[in-house]
């Protein structure tokens, strides 16, 4: 997309179109996600937010399983309008342009990664479910072997479809903005919401088209907060990971750590309890804004990183946390939540994601995280779309529990916990990253953050460190979860012992074993260097 002269807009869309074909399972024109965006000549750093809401019609009541997988588990498309959006106010290029090449691997296909032809063998009982799916993704029935040329027609269809309707607009005389417009409205209103509401009435789904008439992507403000002179941005809710992010810069900010070595039993114990006192108040008053008040400046307040921080106990590990009042920080905000009780299934589920990040040639930067909730989604290719749809209420994404505020309703955006990072110094861009993983996004975050501002590492050095995750038992909105640590197994063992001589309950996992962060540190000379994850498939380039 550079080399056509387009800009940043264009290279995340045309990008993630592409990831449709060669990472299916993550990623989907009916996914959602966030993006922040640093727009260099206004000197603004912005939030989109393309998170799709649960349809109208769905039962609250329905076993949580049925939020899963399945007709009943997709929720409404939010991807391609955040795509519209980027397209509209950061690129220069066409629709034509920036689909032709999902366009030409859709249709002429495209040796399969190793990697992903065995998520397809893992997933393979259930993506035969639903013959629509099966169609695309098992062949002649069969699991695509290594490198197997994969097409998919009909996606290509879908992407063309698109593209004519822009095409129309600007062969008329129309402009560039109008066009986008047109393709967006055949989406959302035309003939591809047409076929996603006959698709799912005849298989006794939820979404409707008036689901998809009543959706639009949001530009916002995002989170913000300052972490030893840097301005640390990223996305607001529906997405807790951004909260999580700030709120855990905030905590750990008021204790020195420029003694303790990266790696060292001390560093991570206390980078663990920051997420712990973090999570425990996210998970109690995250949710849509529009559905909840969530108490947004009261929990980035340095006021409460105060006080919430002076809990930590520097050499003990503590349980997980009681939530906090918000009211001692802002009379507006409300009450804290009643105390939750198990249920039967409230174990929190599995996210598959992906995540981009772009700068182009005037500085203008665009992170990226979208996802189409777990592996395939819901798992159901809609009618004759060729695209997957989303999961977005899967527990995890919503609360099991009743009285919580994320609790799925009919209508309301479930929370996500994407949350691309934009860091600026002295208004200017100084790194942007982000990352897949689900729980452990905002966690991955908040250790590079770190690695870059505390030890001064590079964009690859910080992404390439070894990392540790929190994993609550049975999930971060149960007061009284039982937390253990996750150590990638490059950690030393006297790191491991160390923590548990703290109290911690730790284990190791893979040596490359979570997150996947893709990112870029900008320096004063001008030279922007990028980085990429070796946990997963990934590269990073300039032109």
């Amino acid at each position: 997309m550079f080399m056509q002269g387009g800009a940043a807009g264009d290279a995340a869309v045309a990008t993630m179109a592409v990831l449709n074909l060669v990472e299916p399972w993550a990623s989907s024109i009916a996914g959602n996600g966030f993006a922040t965006v640093y727009d260099k000549p206004n000197g603004q750093v912005k939030a989109l937010k393309f998170g799709g809401a649960a349809p109208l019609a769905l039962d609250p009541k329905s076993d949580p399983s049925a939020f899963d997988w399945g007709v009943k588990a997709a929720t409404t498309p939010g991807a391609f309008d955040g795509w519209i959006e980027l397209l509209r106010q950061h690129g220069r290029l066409s629709l034509a342009d920036v689909f032709a090449p999902a366009i030409d691997l859709a249709r002429n296909g495209h040796p399969i990664d190793p990697s992903i032809a065995r998520i397809i063998e893992y997933m393979q009982g259930r993506l035969q479910m639903h013959p629509t799916t099966a169609e695309v993704f098992l062949p002649g029935g069969r699991v695509p072997a290594p490198r197997q040329m994969l097409t998919n027609e009909n996606l290509a269809k879908t992407f063309e479809s698109l593209v004519a309707e822009e095409q129309k607009v600007l062969v008329g005389g129309g402009d560039r903005d109008t066009a986008l417009l047109a393709a967006r409205e055949y989406f959302y209103n035309g003939p591809i919401a047409d076929e996603l509401d006959r698709f799912f009435r005849s298989v006794g789904g939820w979404l409707r088209k008036a689901d998809l008439a009543a959706y639009k992507a949001e530009w916002a403000d995002p989170v913000k907060t300052t972490y030893r002179g840097y301005e640390v941005y990223s996305t607001p809710p529906t997405s807790r990971g951004g909260l999580e992010v700030c709120m855990q810069a905030n905590l750990i900010e008021r204790f020195d750590v420029s003694g303790l070595k990266p790696g060292s039993a001390q560093l991570l114990h206390l980078q663990a309890e920051a997420i712990k006192h973090a999570k425990a108040d996210i998970y109690a008053y995250a949710a849509d804004p529009k559905y909840a008040e969530v108490p947004v400046s009261a929990m980035l307040s340095k006021a409460y990183a105060k006080d919430r921080s002076a809990m930590i106990d520097p050499s003990l590990a503590l349980p997980f946390p009681n939530v906090t009042d918000f009211r001692r920080y802002d009379p507006s905000a409300p009450a804290p939540p009643a105390s939750a009780k198990r249920t039967p299934d409230d174990e929190a589920r599995f996210s598959d994601t992906t995540s981009l990040t772009v700068v182009d040639e005037e500085g203008n930067t665009i992170v990226v995280t979208t996802t189409l909730g777990g592996g395939f989604g819901a798992g159901v290719v809609a009618g004759n779309t060729g695209f997957l749809l989303n999961n977005g209420m899967r527990l995890g994404s919503t609360s099991p529990y009743e009285d919580n505020v994320n609790f799925v309703a009919p209508g309301q955006i479930p929370i996500l916990n994407n949350s691309p990072v934009v860091v600026m110094n002295n208004a200017r861009l100084w790194a942007a990253f982000g990352t897949p993983g689900g729980e452990t996004i905002g966690q991955s975050e908040f250790q590079v953050l770190m690695s870059l501002v505390d030890y001064g590492l590079g964009i690859q050095e910080a992404i390439e460190a070894p990392r540790f995750a929190v994993k609550a038992d049975p999930n971060f909105y149960l007061p009284g979860a039982k937390c253990r640590l996750q150590l990638e197994s490059r950690f030393s063992q006297q790191c491991l012992s160390g923590l548990r001589a703290m109290g911690h309950t730790a284990d190791y996992v893979g040596p490359y074993a979570i997150g996947s962060i893709q990112g870029v540190r900008s320096y004063d000379n001008g030279a922007v260097m990028a980085g990429a994850d070796p946990r997963r498939m990934a590269m990073a380039a300039g032109w």
